[in-house]
């Protein structure tokens, strides 16, 4: 009995060696480069970018950090840097975007003037905005998109992907945006219109390009009316109905604009 249980342990054994062993030869054999091969850098490479192509991420990052690691004079160890970098950004999860982000960092501090360094810093940018949060969340990551994609407007004004980045910068912006707004909002709701006023302000200030800005004008202004300063809204009402030809808050601004204008002519005496 004893013995037969030896047996077994040892067949079993021998069975996970055999399993180990098969797996490390397929991973090995994956980025093996067949005998005769005259540019066996391009060959990992162009392997490496059909795997990417076809969102195998792990089989890519395989034969491009083979590229990076062994091939270091290699003329396509930059790209084959990228190519590592966008495995990790299309995996997508937590862990594979930080690694992203120190892939695409890395090859900017590497070759700050290779011709492809427009597109590390997009997708430098990217990593940071596929990981923003709600606009009631922490903003951290927001700030850090908003931080890399405009330093690629700053540095690369002629690249083609250049309506791609002011796409994301917008909406990175109106989102950091946002979240200014609903805090003035709360404010606003708690009866607290000093302390809206002033969040709606910064705001305007800091995004005046924000495209929800006709919610911060109207609520501006009705804090404005609530805290006795009727004179000031009155602009910012005007400013509503001038920039936007459609929106929720229209009509109610128009009818805040007839009556302060009313209330006006009424304090005058009509001159």
């Amino acid at each position: 009995m004893n013995t037969t249980r030896i047996l077994d342990r040892w067949l079993w054994l021998a069975v996970a060696v055999a399993l180990v062993a098969t797996a490390g030869c397929s991973v090995k054999t994956r980025g093996a480069v067949p005998p005769g091969t005259t540019e066996p850098d391009r060959f990992l490479y162009d392997k490496g970018t059909e795997a990417l192509n076809a969102k195998k991420w792990l089989t890519a990052r395989e034969f491009f950090k083979q590229v990076v690691e062994t091939y270091t004079a290699s003329p396509y160890r930059p790209d084959a840097k990228l190519g590592t970098g966008d495995t990790y950004l299309g995996e997508g999860t937590a862990e594979a975007l930080v690694l992203a982000i120190n892939e695409f960092r890395e090859f900017l501090s590497f070759y700050p003037t290779n011709r492809r360094a427009d597109y590390a810093q997009y997708k430098l940018g990217l990593a940071h905005f596929r990981q923003m949060r709600g606009p009631q969340r922490d903003q951290t990551e927001t700030r850090e998109a908003i931080r890399e994609l405009q330093a690629f407007v700053d540095r690369y004004p002629n690249s083609s992907l250049m309506p791609e980045v002011r796409t994301k910068l917008r909406e990175a912006r109106d989102r950091l945006s946002e979240s200014g707004f609903l805090v003035g909002f709360f404010y606003y709701r708690q009866r607290w219109y000093r302390g809206a006023i002033e969040r709606f302000k910064e705001v305007l200030k800091q995004d005046p390009e924000y495209t929800g800005r006709d919610a911060v004008y109207f609520y501006l202004a009705e804090s404005l009316v609530k805290d006795n300063r009727a004179a000031e809204a009155l602009p910012i009402y005007e400013r509503l109905v001038q920039e936007f030809e459609q929106s929720e808050h229209l009509a109610e601004a128009q009818k805040r604009i007839a009556e302060l204008k009313a209330l006006a002519q009424n304090k005058t005496g009509g001159i």
